[in-house]
């Protein structure tokens, strides 16, 4: 009987850790998703001009 509550283990212990490495990939995934969408939103923020106040009529114009 022991060695099958070993050969159990074992294999519980298998599935375990292929569920966690799924689990830790997918996280990973996400994560890397949501990474590249912050990049591509500070680049498309950098695109927006700069306003300056024009001292002699008072209005807001980019630069």
């Amino acid at each position: 009987m022991p060695p099958l509550i070993a050969l159990a283990a074992t294999l519980g212990g298998l599935v375990a850790v292929r569920w966690l490495y799924r689990i830790a990939k997918r996280v990973n995934h996400e994560l890397e998703e949501v990474r590249m969408a912050r990049v591509a939103e500070a680049a498309r923020s950098r695109d927006i001009p700069t306003l300056r106040r024009d001292p002699r009529t008072g209005a807001y114009r980019p630069d």
